[in-house]
């Protein structure tokens, strides 16, 4: 999955492998720097849900945002977060990995152009060009997108920006760009007066996912440790959701570079989107996910649900 240059300069701590911990210590790599998706992790921490549950949790930021799940399949760290498109194509790789918890429980990534563009249905996104950052499943979640207004890829131009989503829609390199996330770049663009309008996957053909998650080594998944840490992620969603404003000051406390207009809105619109129950496993969407991208051709098979999401509580 794409990750995004979001708000913040954030100096990258150096992967060098990260030895699992025993004795309730448990190393968590996160996807990216620390941004509002992570702050169910982040109020466990600096509300001392963990340390009251007798765990250590080390959240560490990747210098490679590729790495964290690799790290956890070599057992080089406990858990990672992640994404479930991500996940499936992992396991369909053979990496031993399962999803133990969950985040963030709706997609964030979209289809997004200019609001005041030419551009005001997907139809008319023919002859158009659309940037994007990486290929593969942004690919298949354009193209199936792009089927519900009778169109395919061929229709129109890919470019690759990067990622530089939004300048390059701004500054009119593209005319459309792919997986700029509806709690960020949407945000982005109106703080510098150039408003965009989304198009949803979920709304456009593609089944819906769940954007970030944690994940665990299947060696390891059902360990004390890990259930006790996905106990307290509950603990911490509802205290987020019930308390947002003493929530983010927590955030803020801990990460004052972060304290900007653009994490203060991404904060209020990612709020609804935590999951409140992240140890719960919906299977049917796993499966129904799974067939999707064995029949984009992302992966060979699909498998069971239980082969990438378990309830460890």
């Amino acid at each position: 999955m794409i990750k995004r240059i979001m708000a913040a300069a954030v100096v990258a701590i150096s992967l060098t492998p990260v030895t699992a911990h025993a004795d309730n210590s448990l190393t968590v790599m996160l996807d990216w720097f620390v941004n509002p998706d992570h702050a169910t992790l982040i109020v466990a921490q600096e509300a001392g849900l963990f340390s009251k549950a007798g765990l250590v949790v080390d959240l560490i930021e990747p210098a490679n945002p590729n790495d964290p799940p690799k790290l956890v399949a070599a057992k080089n760290a406990d858990l990672a977060v992640s994404y479930q498109p991500q996940l499936h194509i992992q396991v369909a790789e053979e990496l031993p990995l399962v999803r133990v918890a969950t985040l963030i429980a709706t997609p964030l990534s979209t289809l997004v152009v200019l609001k005041d563009g030419p551009v005001k249905t997907i139809a008319d996104l023919k002859g158009k060009r659309v940037g994007f950052s990486v290929g593969g499943f942004e690919d298949a979640l354009l193209g199936v997108m792009l089927e519900t207004a009778g169109l395919t890829l061929d229709d129109i131009e890919l470019i690759n920006v990067n990622f530089s989503l939004s300048p390059s829609l701004i500054s009119g390199q593209v005319d459309a760009v792919i997986g700029a996330y509806r709690n960020f770049e949407l945000n982005q663009m109106d703080i510098v007066e150039a408003p965009g309008r989304a198009f949803f996957p979920e709304e456009h053909g593609v089944p819906a996912y769940d954007e970030l998650i944690v994940v665990a080594h299947t060696d390891n998944a059902r360990n004390d440790d890990i259930r006790a840490f996905v106990g307290v992620l509950e603990e911490a969603a509802h205290f987020l959701v019930n308390h947002p404003k003493e929530s983010w000051e927590m955030f803020i406390k801990a990460y004052p570079r972060l304290d900007d207009e653009l994490n203060r809105r991404a904060w209020r619109d990612t709020l609804a989107r935590f999951a409140l129950r992240p140890g719960a496993v919906d299977p049917v969407r796993y499966e129904r996910f799974a067939r999707f991208l064995e029949d984009r051709g992302l992966i060979d098979d699909a498998k069971e649900a239980e082969d990438y999401a378990i309830d460890v509580r």
